[in-house]
């Protein structure tokens, strides 16, 4: 979708960007498992769903193969996702700037105008009973590391829908 369809859709409702430090491991999968469930519950009229990376370190690259391999294990396919790093006007055009962990809100809550700040939260905030706050990078672990983000991003996504109540 271009940015100009973006900005002129009428039955888009919720603009939600997932963002994490390369966008090759949590955000992209964050985006995955979102636009699944929107789709399970027909929903996907309603929303603009996107990721993006706090640093280039990954821009212009496919998520990291142990992520895709474990979305695709639970039938969710991030295999054609393209890493980016966030820019400014991404503060416009979103609703909801969701962050995986502190590090990357502290970023996000520095680049942002003040008048945009309302809209950057950590995304483990939406789920419900747990206790983390922070969804965890798996980039440097073992491959169960992979399989509890997407846990994690499940229930997330489940609970920000249920807040949104599109559901």
């Amino acid at each position: 979708m271009t940015d100009n369809m973006l900005d002129n859709s009428k039955e888009i409702k919720y603009k939600i960007l997932f963002v994490c430090t390369g966008n090759i491991c949590r955000s992209p999968s964050a985006e995955g498992v979102f636009k699944d469930i929107v789709k399970e519950n027909s929903l996907s009229q309603f929303f603009y769903i996107d990721s993006c990376g706090t640093h280039a370190f990954h821009t212009g690259q496919s998520p990291d193969s142990r992520s895709q391999y474990a979305a695709m294990k639970r039938g969710v396919d991030i295999s054609q996702q393209i890493a980016r790093t966030i820019e400014q006007n991404d503060f416009n055009r979103f609703d909801y700037i969701l962050a995986m962990d502190k590090f990357n809100l502290s970023f996000l809550q520095n680049m942002a105008d003040k008048q945009h700040l309302n809209k950057i939260n950590l995304f483990l905030e939406y789920a419900e009973n747990c206790k983390l706050i922070e969804i965890p990078d798996p980039y440097y672990g073992g491959e169960d590391g992979f399989e509890i983000v997407l846990d994690l991003l499940q229930k997330a996504s489940i609970g920000l829908i249920k807040q949104l109540k599109v559901a």
